[in-house]
This record gives C-alpha cells, sequence and structure tokens, in this order.
C-alpha cells in the first residue's frame, strides 16, 4: 500500500511541474511547439498507469514529507530559468521513482514506458532552454529617426505597437547617450502590459539601463558571452553575413549564449555604412537549409523584393525605411502582412 502512495504522489508531482513548463511555454515564450509537446507529456503521464489503489493509498494529511516541504526555503527562485530548470528536475525525477516502484509491483512493462517519458522529457528541457526565443511576428521592426520622415521614435512605436508588430529594435546611431536613454525609458513605459519583445542594437548599457529585453550586436561589438554573463535573461541577436560566421553563431546557439542571428545585408542598404558584404539571397538559402536557429533576413528589404526573401527561407524580415519611413505605417503593415500571406 505504501508503494502505491509513493506512485500516487510522484504521479501528481511530476503532472504539477510539467503544467508549470506547460503554462511558462504557452503564455510567456508563446511557443506552440514546447507547449503542445509538454501538454501530450502530461497526458500520457496520467493516462500510463491507472489504479484504484492509487486512490484507496492517498494520504496527504499524513505525509511526513508534508511539513518539511513547509518548513523549507530550497524552492526559493528568482528567474523563469529557474522555474524551468527546477520543475524539468522535479518531473524527471518523480518520473524515475514511479519507473523503479511499478517494476516491483508486477508492473515491469509499464515502467519501461515511463522510463521512455522520462527521456522525452530530457529532449523536451533540451528544447525549451536552447528555444526560449521564437520569432512571432513576420516583421522585425526597427526604429531609426534618420529614416522616418520627421516622425520621433516615441510616435512610431506607438503606431507598430497598435498594428501588432511583435519585435522592435532601437537603433540610433547619430544621437547621444542622454537622448538615446530618455528615449528607451518612455518605450519601455509604452510597452509596459504588452507582449512586445524590445532590443536596443549595439548599446549594451543602455539596454542595461532600460530594462531592455535583450541587444542585438554587430561582429564588431562585444563578444556575446560576455554580454550574457552581464545579464543571463537578455535575448541576444548577432549579425552574420557569411557561412563562417552562421556556423560560428550556431556553436553559440547550442552554448545559450545567443538566440537569434541577422542574415544579411539581403540587398544594397543606405541606412548602415561601411557594412561587410554577403551573398544576399543565396547566403539567406544555406541558412534556411543549414542553420536550425531563429534568423532574421536584413539588409535593403522592401515591399517589392519581400517575395524573394520568403522564396530564398526567410520568414522573419528587419525593415527600417520601408517601415518607419512610410506615409501610413497601418497600410505598409497590412500590404507587407498580405506578402506573406499570400506567399506560403
Amino acid at each position: 500500500m505504501s508503494l502505491y502512495r509513493a506512485v500516487d504522489a510522484n504521479i501528481n508531482r511530476v503532472c504539477e511541474g510539467i503544467r508549470v513548463l506547460e503554462d511558462i511555454s504557452r503564455f510567456h515564450f508563446e511557443n506552440t511547439y514546447t507547449t503542445k509537446k509538454l501538454r501530450e507529456l502530461r497526458h500520457e503521464v496520467r493516462k500510463t498507469f491507472s489504479s484504484n489503489e492509487l486512490i484507496y493509498s492517498r494520504d496527504s494529511s499524513g505525509d511526513v514529507g508534508r511539513k518539511i516541504s513547509e518548513a523549507s526555503t530550497l524552492d526559493k527562485k528568482n528567474t523563469v530559468d529557474d522555474i524551468i530548470k527546477s520543475n524539468f528536475k522535479r518531473a524527471q525525477e518523480g518520473l524515475r521513482t514511479i519507473e523503479e516502484i511499478l517494476k516491483i509491483l508486477g508492473n515491469y512493462e509499464i515502467g519501461k514506458k515511463y522510463e521512455k517519458l522520462r527521456f522525452k522529457s530530457y529532449e523536451l528541457e533540451k528544447e525549451m532552454i536552447k528555444r526560449k526565443f521564437i520569432f512571432k511576428d513576420s516583421i522585425y521592426a526597427i526604429l531609426g529617426e534618420d529614416f522616418s520622415n520627421g516622425k520621433d521614435n516615441i510616435t512610431v512605436i506607438k503606431e507598430l505597437v497598435e498594428n501588432g508588430i511583435k519585435v522592435i529594435q532601437y537603433r540610433e546611431k547619430n544621437r547621444d547617450k542622454n537622448y538615446k536613454i530618455n528615449q528607451c525609458l518612455e518605450i519601455k513605459k509604452i510597452l509596459k502590459g504588452t507582449d512586445v519583445t524590445f532590443i536596443v542594437n549595439d548599446d549594451i548599457d543602455i539596454a542595461l539601463a532600460a530594462n531592455a529585453d535583450g541587444v542585438h550586436l554587430g561582429q564588431e561589438d562585444l563578444k556575446p558571452v560576455v554580454v550574457r554573463n552581464l545579464n543571463p535573461n537578455f535575448i541576444i541577436g548577432l549579425s552574420t553575413h557569411n557561412k563562417k560566421q552562421a556556423l560560428e553563431a550556431l556553436e553559440l546557439y547550442y552554448s545559450n549564449v545567443i538566440d537569434y542571428i541577422g542574415v544579411g545585408p539581403m540587398f544594397d542598404t543606405n541606412t548602415k555604412k561601411n557594412i561587410e558584404k554577403s551573398d544576399g539571397l543565396n547566403y539567406l538559402k544555406w541558412v534556411s537549409e543549414n542553420i536550425n536557429m531563429p534568423s532574421v533576413a536584413i539588409g535593403g528589404i522592401k515591399e517589392e523584393n519581400i517575395k524573394s526573401v520568403i522564396e530564398n527561407g526567410g520568414n522573419c524580415v528587419a525593415m527600417i525605411s520601408e517601415l518607419v519611413g512610410a506615409s501610413d505605417i497601418t497600410e505598409k503593415i497590412n500590404s507587407i502582412r498580405n506578402v506573406f500571406s499570400t506567399s506560403f
């Protein structure tokens, strides 16, 4: 009877842990893939073994571990990553207990099924940590007052948010630090309560001071591993221009140092000086076929050439002048979205 109590407690413990992970994946990361896989795993844990002995043996009020748990502070957590890691360990340890006990209760084959579920959880843990950032939209908007036809960034960002843009990068090359930090602080106020990801280009100090979601780095900027050490929770993007840089970035991605890459330039652009050349669309096509990580195409992308970007594997495009410089930003966003909806 006592062993059935252990199985019952651990099935509940495992499912509770997976449910926490499922909700983080669903509501925090908005990742359809891992949310679906976690839900499937939770249901498999529940339905793989069923016995009336589980309920009959339950004794929550008399559980000696209850008082120990209530008095402990070992479950204290400070970040989302802490919650993810602890709940995967909770689920995996519980699955191992279920597996071992069922084997000696005459349910060896069912115990082996729980072993398989444990290994599924290991893969899901890797997937959830590795792919915690995904592009939730096909448009990656980049702010720049030099290209917005007289509009300031605050006015532009309000229009972008109203039109459902999910990733916005702040990129000002010709402004002083005080101007930039004040704008970024104001932008953070505007974005409070939204699900918009706010990235700052190059300026790590401003990103930290404004509590931005992350930074985008160029090849000549501070090394991504240094930035990761400065803020373990930053979303970090890295510009790449050729296969060698993309392969190096992939290693950083698998090491949880960066979260996505910029791929380009696709076409000639006047929004950045002295940019390193790339093989444009051919490079994008190679990345889409060989580099398994989130990427955004960038450089000279306009509404009229987006289709060629999509045809070469691009599913997210970064835009500056075409977007923020549009006379009607709402109309421009709708037109761009229409190109994507009719191209897949």
